[in-house]
């Protein structure tokens, strides 16, 4: 079986390395250092879309706002949600919040006699002034991030195809290009638009 293929601009996205203290403790990675790459959100996903890019912009901004110089600690953040788990896209989001930070909700890691606790860091339905408030543990230090994509675009050509593909009426050519063109706009947003401070509003 040949490896599986990424899309080539998968490289080009701006990686971040977290501390995580129950790696280091369990001897799993050196220091607890773990560089994460957008294709581990992908992996956990199953597939890349603007909103997995885009949760991952804002989770990689939320924590660099927050940690400034120093590397982020892996379940040293609560993260907490406007929208209820099932509601739009507010799940898929917090996956990817989870992979970064670690924050789980009742069901995540207990912890080892009260250290390294993960659980009840993810909640929803909490009163916010934005969408996901990310905060420290340890400081107290939060941040507010709404995600607004409406800067980057999606080629009209997908709302064309998108019917014929749902339908299993398009041909092979036409399966092709919308994949490219729905790469093309992950593509912007973690490449061409990774700075611009649109995209993830920021309080």
């Amino acid at each position: 079986m040949s490896a599986c293929q990424f899309p080539a601009f998968f490289e080009q996205v701006p990686s971040i390395i977290l501390c995580d203290p129950l790696a280091d403790f369990l001897g799993a990675a050196e220091g607890g250092l773990i560089e994460y790459h957008f294709a581990d959100a992908v992996r956990l996903a199953g597939h890349s879309c603007p909103t997995v890019a885009g949760a991952w912009l804002m989770t990689t901004r939320a924590l660099k706002a927050l940690y400034k110089t120093e590397v982020p600690e892996r379940g040293g953040i609560s993260v907490a949600f406007a929208e209820s788990q099932s509601s739009g896209v507010a799940g898929v989001i917090a996956s990817v919040c989870t992979l970064l930070t670690g924050a789980t909700g009742e069901g995540g890691f207990k912890g080892l006699a009260g250290r390294f606790s993960r659980k009840d860091l993810l909640a929803f339905d909490t009163e916010l002034p934005g969408s996901v408030r990310f905060m420290r543990r340890d400081t107290g230090a939060a941040v507010n991030c709404t995600l607004d994509l409406s800067a980057v675009p999606g080629d009209p050509r997908m709302g064309e195809l998108l019917p014929a593909l749902l339908g299993g009426h398009a041909s092979a050519a036409d399966a092709r290009l919308f994949g490219e063109l729905w790469q093309g706009r992950v593509r912007r947003i973690l490449v061409d638009f990774h700075d611009d401070p649109r995209l993830v509003i920021m309080a």
